[in-house]
């Protein structure tokens, strides 16, 4: 008996080949064949028992390999697992050769049902009449019910002396080269699209793996492909675990299981991918990667709709740090539309006549300068309505055959989910700078507050006076007379001249100033990163936008309003507080030289002790 199952992978398939104490291989390679047909035999004197004695393509060799071993006189009993004719069709020959009077077909009752159609002489050993178990000379033979594994009656059969499953169609696989044993967890390769496409579901193939973990397989001896020898059993079972079946339920009427099983890997890695990654970007890249094993995408784009009614952008070449922009593709218009307005308007719409709407619901289109894309509509749940679309772009038109639109319409949930998620996480992130903007900016005006300001110089001249920061000036702005305009017009109206001269502050103000509503009527600008020049530049713009600025009040006409500044440059170790105080003589000093005007305050003694 040989030492391992390996050394049995060149061995002669002419002749019957030992596998076991006792359990022999006797079936016949089919050339060409990926379904092939094993036969085993376990020899027990004149009570030997024969696995799923095959077809009767293959009898003929079978018969003559159980003759090397014993003789078919010696053969009581024949095990069917399930009736189908590549195990089965051989029972009329060997019903007419078979003379002993105690030989009998075991099988399960309900596979009983079918074979009696066969209108043999032999009887039936009904397993599940026999406590499932059946005695033999030198050990007894288990059977393990595996029910709808492929059929309601399905068992496997177990010799607990040898650890050898007699697995019928479970294990089993398609083998492009005939391989007697599996060397290797490559054959998983082999193995997948049997069962994706065999197996009903994969709770039905959970169970009847839990009810073979029950007993200490150490080899498998399957019906179909290879025999899988004890290191690699472990291995199958959890990959099989792990497996979708009833791949034909993807089919819409395509029966390639090859092309149905990518389908299958492709659809489990994108949910898969779902639960594994938290990031989008992950979750983009890695759909990406799937989807290219199918389509020949360049890239994906997403827009998804905002509670605020905003669309956010989620593109490839941002790499989907997700931002709301003001101009997205003409398609993304109808994100908050619904499949109704979507399918008029491919329908109705002369701007789309160059679009193929897809019966699946996508819609097909040529882009401008080159290639093509495809637009996903992608809606809530029990909804029409559009939350969000999927933009797949191609360098060429790619030709959408069946399996592939079968592929967008499966990959449009799992899509959904991942913008869901999204959208939720970006609008938690936008209201939490929303209520972070909130706090410290003044609600008037939208400037930053004093006590931000506060906050954020602090870092910043400490870093400076590290020589780690740019330097910093202040301009701080009053507004003329601004106690009349209360007084005359209501605070109604002094809020209006407040927002706009904001506004015309923001305007002039570069992304890394800091602006601030300082007080009442007065406004601190620290100019960050410039010199006394810069910031009185800035001080110049601002008297002239402020005195030329119509300011609307609601009244019968623009009030006109006028602004005094003070601008200073902070000295080395100057205090905040020292230098806008500083910036608040210059002030007071071009009010008393009659307003509209600005001042420079001089230099600060840290200056003038730095320069000395």
């Amino acid at each position: 008996m040989p030492t391992s199952l390996e050394i049995l992978s060149h061995a002669d398939t002419h002749h019957a080949i030992e596998i076991a104490d006792r359990v022999w291989w006797v079936g016949h390679v089919i050339p060409d064949d990926t379904f092939q047909c094993h036969v085993y035999l376990l020899e027990q004197g004149d009570q030997s028992v024969l696995f799923d004695p095959g077809s009767r393509l293959t009898f003929a060799h079978t018969l003559r390999k159980i003759e090397e071993v014993v003789s078919l006189s010696a053969i009581r009993y024949y095990v069917c697992h399930h009736q189908d004719p590549d195990i089965t069709a051989a029972l009329p020959l060997i019903d007419e050769l078979i003379a002993r009077s105690d030989a009998a077909i075991v099988t399960h009752w309900r596979a009983q049902a079918l074979l009696k159609h066969y209108g043999l002489k032999l009887p039936f050993w009904l397993i599940d009449e026999h406590d499932w178990r059946l005695e033999l000379e030198d050990r007894t033979l288990e059977f393990i019910f595996t029910p709808y594994a492929h059929f309601p009656g399905a068992f496997c059969s177990f010799d607990r002396s040898t650890g050898v499953l007699f697995s019928s169609d479970l294990f089993g696989g398609f083998t492009a080269q005939p391989q007697l044993v599996a060397l290797d967890e490559s054959h998983f390769d082999a193995v997948r699209p049997f069962h994706e496409h065999y197996m009903p579901s994969s709770d039905i193939l959970d169970y009847a793996l839990s009810q073979i973990e029950r007993h200490p397989v150490a080899m498998i001896a399957a019906q179909h492909g290879s025999i899988i020898p004890q290191h690699l059993v472990g291995f199958m079972i959890d990959k099989l675990r792990h497996l979708d079946c009833g791949l034909y339920l993807l089919g819409q009427g395509d029966t390639d299981i090859k092309r149905l099983s990518l389908l299958n890997r492709t659809l489990r890695d994108i949910t898969e991918t779902m639960l594994l990654y938290r990031d989008f970007r992950d979750i983009a890249t890695r759909l990406l990667e799937v989807v290219q094993r199918n389509l020949p995408v360049t890239h994906i784009d997403y827009y998804a709709a905002l509670p605020d009614g905003q669309v956010l952008s989620l593109k490839a070449n941002a790499r989907f740090v997700g931002i709301v922009e003001p101009v997205v593709p003409d398609v993304c218009k109808f994100v908050g539309q619904t499949l109704s307005d979507w399918q008029r308007a491919h329908t109705e719409d002369p701007a789309t006549a160059d679009h193929e709407l897809r019966p699946e619901g996508f819609c097909l289109q040529p882009e401008k300068q080159h290639g093509a894309s495809i637009a996903v509509p992608l809606t809530a749940t029990n909804s029409e309505q559009i939350d969000a679309m999927a933009i797949l772009a191609f360098d060429s038109r790619p030709l959408i055959t069946s399996s592939i639109a079968q592929l967008i319409v499966q990959m449009i949930e799992p899509l959904k989910i991942a913008l869901e998620r999204e959208v939720i996480y970006r609008s938690i992130d936008l209201e939490r700078e929303r209520a972070y903007q909130r706090s410290i900016r003044d609600p008037l005006t939208k400037l930053f507050t004093r006590v931000y300001m506060q906050d954020v110089m602090k870092r910043h001249l400490a870093l400076q006076e590290r020589d780690m920061a740019p330097p910093v000036a202040a301009v701080l702005l009053d507004l003329d007379h601004f106690k009349q305009i209360n007084d005359s017009y209501g605070h109604s109206a002094g809020d209006r001249v407040l927002e706009q001269v904001a506004e015309l502050i923001q305007q002039q103000c570069r992304s890394v100033d800091v602006p601030v509503r300082f007080g009442g009527e007065e406004f601190l600008i620290l100019v960050i990163g410039q010199q006394i020049k810069g910031a009185i530049e800035l001080a110049t713009r601002l008297r002239a936008e402020i005195a030329q600025h119509p300011f609307d009040i609601s009244g019968e006409r623009p009030l006109e309003v006028t602004a005094s500044l003070g601008v200073a440059q902070r000295g080395a170790d100057e205090p905040l507080e020292s230098l806008i105080h500083r910036a608040d003589m210059a002030l007071y000093e071009a009010k008393r030289a009659g307003r509209n005007r600005y001042e420079v305050a001089e230099p600060s003694q840290s200056e003038y002790a730095s320069s000395a």
